[in-house]
Order: structure tokens, then sequence, then C-alpha cells
């Protein structure tokens, strides 16, 4: 749309670069080019603005292929004005002198020459063609047959127009026959999803059977050496044992000796003791003897008053110390009669 402000009477316009502006006065060409920028008066100026850009013509439309299945066709036109003077001829493309914006729908009728054109060339290719072959090849033979039907269109570049490509994006049937379509594949991909899962499955109890052996083994090898440990400990413990007990009896066999040779020694020493006794014994009762027989030879030639008085010399020193003495008139009366039968005698025998 043009750019239009407004001067004291007087309009200015300033158009786009990819838009193509005539500007006629009185029947005459005044301004012709993309991209103009002019002042003009609004009841005297005939303008008209052509894009001249690049523009995408999208559609869908409905067809039925040789099968009787109605099947629907996306595609996409591209397309330009080349040559804007025969199209602003053809087309009403006059914009208003105070708004710049199109009195008419020029790119409607543009889109509706393109898409019946397009829609043409498409059902007649369809029209001879089976289902499963549109929807397998019937992309490229659409897009190559719309294209060559839009070429060889005479309308088109009677009008100015210029088509730059055609893509055809997709050709669906309806969705119950999508669906039937759809059933075999569906069930060859379970099938064959199935069939991964029963091999992974098998793949998984193979494996599986492979740990449960492997464990199997590695717990038969761990009781065969446990089994091993265990008579390996025995042997050790009862190599241990006759060590202690060869060293026990080797101990024994000292201490029995050194006991022995205790023994022996202390029977010696005893021996020794004994004897030594037994001399000094003997030597004692030999000094004793010599003793006594000097005493016997010193008393022998003493009076036997003098050997009384040595006698009770004798006993009063043995005898304990007497702190008193109680005589009882029986005792006095005895030994008054015994000195009385000593003096009668003494007298006698004087």
């Amino acid at each position: 749309m043009a750019d239009i402000t407004r001067r004291l009477g007087w309009r200015h316009l300033r158009g786009a670069p990819t838009a193509h502006i005539r500007h006629h006065r009185s029947g005459k060409l005044l301004h012709d080019g993309p991209g103009l920028s002019f002042w003009f008066r609004a009841l005297t100026a005939a303008l008209s603005e052509v894009p001249v850009d690049d523009r995408e013509l999208a559609m869908t439309f409905h067809a039925r292929t040789s099968d009787f299945q109605d099947v629907a066709v996306q595609a996409t036109v591209t397309y330009r004005i080349s040559d804007p003077a025969l199209a602003s001829a053809r087309l009403d493309f006059s914009v208003d002198p105070d708004t710049g914006v199109w009195r008419g729908s020029p790119l409607e009728q543009l889109g509706t020459l393109l898409t019946e054109t397009a829609q043409q060339h498409a059902l007649a290719v369809l029209a001879r063609t089976p289902l499963a072959s549109a929807l397998v090849d019937g992309v490229t033979a659409v897009r190559e047959r719309i294209a060559e039907g839009l070429g060889a269109e005479p309308r088109l570049p009677a009008t100015g127009i210029e088509v730059v490509a055609v893509r055809v994006m997709a050709i669906r049937p309806e969705p119950e026959v999508e669906r039937a379509l759809r059933t075999p594949a569906r069930e060859q991909i379970q099938q064959e999803a199935d069939k991964a899962t029963y091999e992974r499955r098998a793949v998984a109890v193979e494996r599986e059977r492979a740990i449960a052996e492997n464990e199997l083994h590695s717990q038969i090898e761990l009781a065969r050496r446990e089994e091993q440990l265990v008579d390996q400990r025995g042997t050790n413990a009862r190599r241990e044992a006759e060590e202690h007990a060869a060293a026990d009896g080797v101990r024994a066999e000292a201490e029995a000796t050194r006991t022995v040779r205790l023994a022996d020694a202390e029977a010696a020493r005893s021996v020794r003791l004994a004897r030594a006794e037994a001399e000094g014994a003997r030597e004692v009762g030999d000094a004793r003897a010599h003793a006594q027989a000097a005493w016997l030879r010193v008393h022998s030639d003493v009076d036997v008053a003098t050997l009384h008085a040595l006698t009770g010399t004798r006993l009063a020193e043995n005898l304990p110390n007497i702190d008193s003495v109680t005589i009882s008139p029986d005792v006095l009366t005895g030994l008054l009669s015994r000195l009385g039968a000593g003096a009668g005698g003494d007298e006698v025998g004087a």
C-alpha cells in the first residue's frame, strides 16, 4: 500500500521498492517505475500500484482418482508480475489518491486465476491415476503437470504474470481410507516389532541363562576353593599341632632333664649335708664323751660330801626363783620328825 500524505490541497506519494507506481493525469503517463516519490493533485491524478515482488499462493483443493477415491491436494505456487504496465491494463491495480488503498481486489483475481488453472491440470492427472499410485508417485506427477500447465496457459503472459515455482506438499486421502491403508503397514510394523520384542526377550533369556551358568560355575569354583582352603587350614592346623606337640615334648624333656639334674644336685647336696651333719654329730658326741670322761675323771677323786655339795649347787642353779614358801603343819611336823630322828642317830653314833 502506497504511503500518501496531505499538504495544502496537494498529495505526496512515497512508494516502496517492490511496488511499481504508474501516475496518469489527463490520460498522460507522468510517473512510471518502482520506489517513486512525487507530489500530485488528487482531483486530476490516476494512480496504480503493482507489486513486483515474488508472492506465494497456497492452495488446497480436492480431486478424485481413477478408482473413485477422494484426495486432498496441498500445493503452493510462487509467481511475480513481470509486466506491471500490462498487468495494470488487464487488472484493476488503481489506488485511492487519499488513502493509497486498492479500490479493487487484483491479487484475489490473480489467486483465483492461478488456483483454478493449477486445479484443472491436477484433476486431469489424478483422474487417470489410481489411489495407491497417487499416494506413492502422485506428488511429482502433479507438480510437473501443474508447472507445465501454468507455463502453457496463455492468459498468464497476457496478464503480465510469470510463474516462478510450483510445490506440491501432500496428497492425502480421506481419513477412513487413510486409516484403512495404514492398517496393513501398521500390522506389518507391529509384527516386526513383536518379532523384535520376542527376539530381544529370547536374547535376554539366553543372556540370563548364560549369566546363571556363569554364576553357578563361579559358585562351584568358589566352593572348590573353599574346600581347598579348609583342607589347607586343616593341614596347617595339624602341622601347627604337631609342631606344638614336638615343642612341648622338647620342652618337657628339657624340663625333666633339668628336674633330674636339680634332683641329683639336691640329693648330692642332701647327702653332703647329711654327711656333714653326721660328721658334726660324731664330733660333738666325741667331744661330749671326752668331756664326760674328763668330768668323771675329775669327780672320781672328789669325796662324797663335795659331790653332794656340787649337786645341790647345780640343782639350786637350775631351780626357778622362789619368792615365798608356805609350810603346812603336816609338812613341818614331818620335817621336824626327820630332823629329830637325824639328831638322835648322830648322838648314838657319837
